[in-house]
């Protein structure tokens, strides 16, 4: 059930799947063909996803991504690494006006529209936690974190939320 507080809320994202793909040495433009032949996406850049309708790759570090929302053609295994995370990861939505505020609380990346743009991604800390964030509109995110951290992720911002309509409150 979402969370809303003020204009801000944070609600659950279930893909289909949640797919970790590691292309092979040298096999980065090849899987990223293979990629967009089966699925219509390319493999994205360094801090940024790509995507088409409910499938999305997006950037988690140096040689890899993450697709959601579809599982991934066995026809890609002779280029990358596959491996199936959907119970791994949980995958959150925080939007509205004052979503930014909210995950400045609990992140040190720079939100600012003008330089944390839609299709940026970036993988740090949500408080204590290991994170990917992703900005996916003017005034939402989707943010990953390991299911495992999942409830201390939906109460720490939670708390985010009533603590920036508390101090909207104050204006």
């Amino acid at each position: 059930m979402p969370i809303k507080v003020e204009a801000v809320t944070l609600s659950e994202v279930t893909p289909e799947a949640i797919t970790s793909i590691m292309p092979y040495e040298g096999k980065w433009e090849v899987a990223s063909e293979a990629l967009k032949s089966a699925h219509g996406i390319t493999l994205p850049g360094p801090g940024r996803s790509t995507g088409k309708g409910d499938i999305r790759a997006i950037w988690t570090g140096a040689g890899q991504a993450m697709v959601l929302g579809a599982r991934l053609d066995a026809g890609l295994a002779p280029h990358a690494a596959l491996s199936d995370q959907s119970d791994a990861w949980a995958l959150m939505r925080l939007e509205g006006a004052g979503g930014e505020d909210v995950l400045a609380r609990l992140t040190p990346i720079d939100l600012n529209p003008g330089v944390f743009k839609r299709g940026h991604v970036a993988r740090s800390l949500l408080g204590h936690m290991n994170a990917v964030i992703a900005r996916v509109g003017a005034e939402a995110f989707e943010i990953m974190v390991f299911r495992s951290m999942a409830g201390t992720a939906v109460h720490e911002l939670e708390e985010a939320m009533k603590s920036v309509a508390a101090r909207a409150a104050l204006r």
